[in-house]
């Protein structure tokens, strides 16, 4: 099989994703069979590769055609000469941030590169530099064409999406409709089955009022907008089960049960999945024909630039990202190789029967 070529966007310059791209990629055993392609600054990674005494080797190159296996490629997406103040929060870190991973995003809705893996970014300093999305998820998804995506958290004991994502709490309840609900149900079950070969995957969904409403005491949105859907998809043979009580559902181990969990809206879900797998955690924009993931945590100014930072949710980024890759590559040669099959085969009763 060719190499994966994997796509990474620096990030806030300002914050720990150039200390994590370098620490990540000076794991030797993660560039055999893939080409890495950072998507920044050589300045910029140099300046850290200083900080942190790394002795990481890499190659300039101007596209990504002109990458080279096994090793470490920079696509310079600037010249500018650029102060870097790593810590702080300011308008520089947004608008390098956009510029890099506009270009990155470009080359993977064009099959330049087959994954992308996204360096954290700020949301302040995005809105700083003009960038119109609430994060990364919402950016990749409209460059991919799509309509909706699934934010998907992934780590070793779980895989939990989210219904709502970035959206302030105050309007979460009104966004939750059967037919959202619906949506992210079906988009859960095919990345399960298309991403990650689970063949019949089972999901837990979890409610959106405290003990699940509490038979409608504590809201009626369990009886009247959840509940419809799962018995729903149960009746068309999807093994769906809850809606689970949040607090109760991680607390006793419950999540282990199931391949795939659905929660209602950001914190509900994170708090748990960050508790359980903090620094080790992925966010997989799940859903799209392009495949991007990131690590689970963000710009951490107060550590950056002090060779404190952790590589290893950035090191499961990068990994999931080639699995996917890989993983839909295989899916997609053997059904060529099995419509290829169906067709010799009616060519061969055809000629039978003549």
């Amino acid at each position: 099989m060719e190499n994966i070529k994997v796509g990474i966007s620096i990030g806030d310059i300002n914050g720990i994703g150039p200390e994590v791209i370098i620490k990540a990629l000076s794991h030797q055993n993660l560039l055999k069979n893939i080409t890495p392609i950072v998507y920044g600054s050589s300045k910029v990674i140099s300046y850290y590769k200083n900080i942190l005494n790394s002795d990481i080797s890499y190659s300039n190159c101007s596209d990504v055609e002109r990458a080279q296996e096994e090793k470490v490629n920079i696509i310079n997406c600037w010249q500018d000469t650029v102060h870097i103040n790593p810590g702080l929060q300011e308008e520089n870190g947004g608008k390098y941030a956009y510029i890099a991973l506009d270009k990155a995003v470009k080359d993977l809705v064009e099959s330049k590169i087959d994954a992308l893996v996204t360096a954290p970014i700020n949301k302040k300093t995005m809105k700083m530099a003009n960038f119109p999305y609430p994060g990364h998820t919402e950016y990749v998804t409209e460059r991919a064409g799509a309509e909706s995506s699934l934010m998907l958290m992934v780590s070793e004991s779980m895989r939990l999406g989210l219904v709502t994502a970035h959206m302030p709490l105050a309007e979460v309840a009104a966004s939750i409709t059967p037919e959202l609900v619906e949506e992210k149900l079906i988009a859960l079950y095919h990345t399960c089955r298309n991403d990650f070969g689970i063949t019949k995957p089972t999901i837990a969904v979890l409610g959106l009022n405290p003990h699940a409403g509490d038979e409608g005491l504590l809201g009626d949105e369990e009886d009247k907008v959840i509940n419809p859907v799962l018995i729903k998809l149960k009746k068309s043979g999807h093994l769906v089960y809850g809606p689970f009580a949040a607090d109760g559902f991680f607390g006793s181990g419950k999540y282990k049960k199931f391949d795939a969990i659905l929660s209602m809206y950001h914190d509900q879900g994170l708090v748990g999945f960050k508790a359980l797998s903090f620094g080790q955690g992925i966010n997989y924009t799940a859903g799209l024909n392009v495949i991007r993931t990131s690590p689970d945590h963000g710009t951490g100014y107060e550590i950056a630039g002090k060779s404190e930072a952790n590589e290893s949710s950035f090191v499961n980024a990068l990994k999931l990202a080639v699995d996917i890759a890989r993983y839909r590559k295989e899916f997609q040669e053997l059904e060529a190789n099995s419509l290829h099959k169906q067709k010799q085969q009616k060519r061969t009763e055809e000629e039978e029967n003549k």
